[in-house]
């Protein structure tokens, strides 16, 4: 488990975004990360706009380095093999729903296979600009607005998102994961092959993966929150303890118990507060 030296310095926008489905935070680390950080995965699409004036690095599973900027699709660091690691690391962090990160990005989640890609590769000299004028301004709330307005002109500017795929998502997420994937298509209209179908090419995860992946999420910040593991596999849809241990296991390459503690996950409560449930 990795360990960090010295706080995290978190900064969050005062106000909401004007693009839906978009969430950001800043990060400071002013010290080395002391070993690495396991990345645990996420119900989203992670865009990381690194600025400072250290370095910053994350090495996948199959042991191939990303360094600065780039593009993580939903679910990136299953398995617990993705480590981050860097020093006196600065970045704005932007959480996407899948349903809109295609239209955000120019590349769709399934083209990101659960895995990174360099933003560089994405944007080109939009994102060497961009990274510049973040490093030039002189505080967290300007580089917001500057996102802000980036991915706005962005969104404007490309395909709409499929209606019916983003209302399945919704779906999945207000439930938790819980919601029955027939269901859903069923209220669409759709078979089950044409939802499984549409619903990957847009959200780079079948339906289920999908509902898994929230699951997932939604129990690790609950135990985060102080839930006991047994009430928490209870509440979330688990069938007992231990499927809710394998479930972790799966996706972070730790224990329940272990995973509470990792830094990449606790640092939620102030970067996104929004997103853990109390």
């Amino acid at each position: 488990m990795g360990s960090i030296t010295g706080a995290w310095d978190v900064a969050r926008p005062l106000r909401p975004g004007r693009v839906a489905g978009v969430d950001m935070a800043g990060f400071r680390v002013p010290g080395p990360l002391a070993g690495e950080l396991r990345v645990v995965p996420h119900p989203a699409v992670m865009l990381v706009l690194e600025f400072g004036a250290g370095e910053a690095a994350m090495e996948d599973a199959a042991g191939r380095l990303h360094r600065g900027s780039l593009v993580a699709g939903p679910g990136f660091g299953s398995g617990g093999g993705v480590r981050a690691r860097g020093e006196q690391a600065e970045c704005v962090q932007v959480r996407l729903s899948p349903v809109v990160a295609g239209t955000l990005l120019g590349v769709g989640p399934a083209e990101l296979t659960g895995g990174a890609v360099s933003l560089d590769d994405l944007w080109g000299r939009e994102a060497a600009r961009t990274r510049e004028r973040l490093h030039e301004l002189p505080s967290w709330q300007d580089r917001f607005a500057l996102m802000d307005a980036l991915l706005a002109r962005r969104c404007a500017a490309r395909s709409p998102v499929d209606p019916a795929v983003a209302w399945a998502w919704k779906r999945i997420v207000a439930s938790g994961g819980l919601v029955r994937i027939d269901h859903l298509a069923t209220e669409l209209g759709w078979s089950r092959k044409r939802l499984w179908s549409r619903f990957h090419a847009a959200v780079g995860l079948p339906p289920k993966s999908a509902a898994k992946l929230v699951r997932f999420d939604r129990a690790v910040h609950r135990m985060l929150g102080g839930g006991g593991a047994a009430q928490v596999a209870a509440d979330s849809g688990y069938f007992d303890q231990s499927h809710l241990h394998r479930d972790v296991m799966t996706f972070t390459g730790s224990t329940p118990s272990a995973v509470v503690d990792e830094p990449f996950l606790t640092v939620d409560d102030r970067a996104w507060p929004t997103g853990v449930p109390r």
